[in-house]
């Protein structure tokens, strides 16, 4: 029986993704997209190149209208749904053609699937092969995506997300390869990630070192499911 594996694709900025893969004109120079209603625009996505010349998350519409005028280069956009739901279904019709057991596991302003590709070596070789497979079909469609396989979903979760182009984990390595990721990842609520800072716990393997009986007597019961991932 074969082990069982995971592909997860993440597919990062994916409103200015959706959009920029319809505008080729625009493929090459800053892009920033707006969300929310006038005049409390704010950028929510963006390309590499508009990051580079100083563009961030939550910038208003003010100030990013003034950088545009000081760099003189950085394209404002509307943020369109329609687009984004027409990409994702796009890219779902991709990835399915690696495997038909398929979840979603998109945050925020990122898109993200993952795959259940046991027992696939045979179609699409070794789980490299598999990935760079998929990211080249991905690339072909118009989308940007890290790809992370593991014996573990949740690794290979975090992995695609905190990761670039494509990360393999041998079995039996995940917890040193997840030890120096940043406990946001976990995605707890805000009380409990600030009381972890106030600990000085910033990594998931600072986080897993902790003894379990004590972890819980001060975080609660859904402690123990943080320090298992």
């Amino acid at each position: 029986m074969s082990q069982q594996l995971y592909a997860c694709l993440h597919a990062a900025e994916f409103p200015s993704q959706a959009l920029l893969r319809l505008r080729p004109d625009l493929q090459s120079l800053p892009v920033a997209v707006l969300q929310g209603r006038a005049p409390i625009e704010q950028v929510c996505s963006m390309n590499r190149l508009a990051r580079l010349q100083g563009a961030a998350t939550g910038m208003t519409r003010l100030e990013a209208e003034a950088l545009a005028s000081q760099n003189g280069g950085l394209h404002l956009l509307p943020r369109s749904l329609e687009s984004e739901a027409a990409a994702r279904a796009v890219l779902l019709e991709c990835v399915a053609n690696f495997s038909p057991r398929i979840e979603e596991a998109s945050s925020e302003t990122a898109c993200a699937f993952v795959l259940d590709i046991t027992g696939t070596e045979r179609l699409f070789g070794p789980p490299r092969a598999l990935a760079e497979r998929l990211r080249n079909a991905l690339k072909s469609s118009g989308f940007r995506a890290s790809i992370a396989v593991s014996a573990n979903f949740h690794a290979a979760r975090m992995l695609a997300v905190s990761s670039r182009g494509i990360t393999v984990i041998t079995a039996g390595e995940d917890a040193t390869a997840l030890a120096n990721l940043p406990v946001a990842l976990l995605e707890m609520p805000d009380d409990h990630a600030e009381t972890l800072a106030i600990w000085g716990i910033r990594t998931l393997g600072e986080l897993a070192a902790l003894p379990e009986v004590d972890l819980i007597a001060r975080l609660g019961q859904s402690a123990s499911g943080w320090r298992n991932l």
